[in-house]
């Protein structure tokens, strides 16, 4: 049952992910909420509270109305205020840093509690003036249903004044880094606490290949329930890929150490979710990517911000030291029998093509091209997993230094760089 909670939590990700969705939300509770206020003053709350508390209950038609009217008003262009800021900040964070970021950023929770505030605020406040009636012998105006709505407004000018707050510190660079450096090293530390590679895998070379049925990029496997089903059938599987890679139809997807019909087949197959959204929460190398990204777009012509690109290095740094102590693969195991072997994203995979931006567009400027080269003398000093983590680093040191030499021309900035090697 792991990946039907998969699924299910795969697709609430991805609506709560909307930037409507806490708005219609938010919307459809009003409404109801209107609904609720009509039917207790059908049962004469508004004239109870006039008898006992005169002074919070409206009793006058026209004060009622013009104050709902106000506050309708109002509402209405705080709501198309606030929704111009949010696209303008959609639109200044995917021109200067990166596209990538824009889901982070949509899916933050209070600005769409923000925007819920408001339009519910304004669509209780319709439903209540509504039900104003022309005055009448034994008509009781729904004071206490008004004094609701002018609390509601209240709530939404205060929340108002924090979308003011919180949307000027969404934009800042460094907030942005940061929300996304935490993703990745909780996302992280978790694969490295489930970490197993100690357990011996059979050579899978003579197993027969089973091809994806769809194209798509798979951005999750249900490993518990893929191990609990493979314990259950007695079968060894070998997945031949790693997560966040796009496959086309037809594409090895994994090896099993016998025949299998379709329906088992299917019931693998059903592990894998296939999702384009990138969700940082669901594999941290995707905070990688867009980490480097914000980097090498500040590096710009455009926007020349080495401050920005040095600080990218300073969080990489951080997520590069917890990388270092997970394997390049996982063997899920039952009762201490391996039967499912996962591929991760290899270390020098993910090594390169992280540096390998840098080098293109930062090997010119002698500050960033110092901050690589401290960040690998860095890494050699923390904890390997693999005694090979340092054959790559001292690779992309190598590297690093070929780039500088040929883009800077300074010798006293060369040797200072090739002194920091050393």
């Amino acid at each position: 049952m792991k990946f039907i909670y998969l699924r299910i939590k795969s697709f609430i990700n991805s609506i709560t992910g909307s930037i409507a969705f806490y708005p219609t939300l938010y919307a459809v509770i009003a409404l109801a909420f209107a609904f609720i206020m009509k039917w207790l003053e059908s049962q004469g709350i508004s004239r109870y509270l006039q008898n006992s508390f005169s002074p919070l209950v409206v009793n006058d038609v026209d004060t009622a109305r013009n104050i709902l009217t106000t506050l309708i008003a109002g509402g209405i262009s705080i709501l198309v205020f606030s929704f111009s800021m949010v696209m303008l900040l959609l639109s200044q964070a995917a021109t200067n840093y990166s596209p990538r970021v824009l889901p982070s950023l949509i899916s933050n929770k209070t600005h769409q509690f923000i925007l819920g505030a408001f339009l519910s605020s304004i669509i209780y406040n319709i439903i209540t003036i509504i039900g104003i009636e022309p005055t009448g012998k034994d008509y009781q105006i729904p004071g206490f249903s008004v004094l609701i709505g002018i609390i509601t407004a209240l709530i939404a000018l205060a929340a108002f004044v924090y979308f003011i707050h919180s949307i000027s510190s969404s934009i800042q660079i460094n907030n942005i880094l940061k929300n996304i450096y935490q993703n990745s090293k909780h996302q992280l530390e978790i694969e490295i606490e489930n970490d197993n590679d100690h357990n011996e895998f059979p050579d899978s070379n003579n197993w027969k290949t089973y091809n994806s049925v769809q194209s798509g990029t798979i951005q999750n496997i249900s490993s518990t329930s893929l191990k609990s089903y493979c314990a259950e059938q007695d079968i060894q599987i070998e997945i031949l890929f790693h997560k966040g890679e796009y496959l086309i139809i037809d594409s090895p997807l994994f090896k099993c150490n016998k025949e299998l019909d379709q329906n088992e087949t299917d019931e693998i197959l059903k592990n894998f979710l296939y999702q384009e959204s990138e969700i940082v929460k669901d594999n941290y190398t995707l905070g990688f990517k867009q980490i480097t990204e914000i980097g090498i777009k500040a590096m710009s012509p455009g926007i020349n911000d080495p401050g920005t690109a040095i600080n990218t290095i300073n969080f990489l740094t951080d997520l590069f030291a917890l990388r270092l102590q997970r394997s390049d693969h996982s063997i899920l195991t039952v009762d201490n029998r391996p039967f499912v072997k996962l591929s991760i994203t290899p270390f020098d995979y993910l090594m390169h093509n992280i540096l390998a931006p840098y080098r293109n567009y930062c090997s010119h400027d002698f500050t960033v091209m110092m901050s690589l080269i401290q960040m690998i003398n860095r890494l050699k000093k923390c904890k390997h997993n693999n005694s090979e983590y340092s054959n790559i680093l001292n690779n992309q040191l190598e590297l690093m230094m070929n780039d500088a030499e040929q883009e800077i021309k300074n010798p006293k900035d060369l040797e200072i760089l090739k002194n920091s090697i050393d």
